[in-house]
């Protein structure tokens, strides 16, 4: 069933809130990792300890960044489809994507059966890298 005109507005203001607080996040993180640099986190005189928690603080800090850079450019594409009406639909297989699925995931592009043949498709090796 397609969206209808409340479904799409509420979503659309959902949309919009989330970016919002993503904009923030990233400001935050960004600014938060230009004032810790590596010598603070690891103190003065850091033992190998010391560098392995600050370069693992560091990676997290990056990696906060870079996912909610994911979850941003996903809602930017998210709004790309609702200005060319095709919000909601799949763009794999074109069907109506649930309105509970767009509720818990703003940004989804497709369908649960077809995201699940995409996350197959596309999954690592699953072998552990160390």
């Amino acid at each position: 069933m397609a969206l209808n005109a409340q479904q799409t507005h509420e979503l659309r203001h959902a949309i919009d809130l989330r970016r919002s607080a993503l904009i923030d996040e990233i400001r935050a993180d960004v600014a938060k990792a230009r004032n810790e640099p590596f010598e603070e986190l690891a103190g003065g005189a850091p033992d190998s300890g010391d560098e392995s928690v600050a370069m693992l603080l560091q990676d997290l800090d990056q990696f906060d960044v870079t996912r909610d850079l994911s979850e941003l450019r996903d809602l930017d594409a998210a709004r790309a489809r609702l200005a060319s009406g095709q919000y909601g639909v799949c763009v794999d297989c074109g069907s109506d994507i649930e309105y509970a699925r767009l509720r818990a995931n703003l940004g989804a592009a497709r369908c649960i059966a077809c995201q699940e043949i995409h996350e197959k498709t596309y999954a690592g090796s699953g072998r552990p890298t160390l």
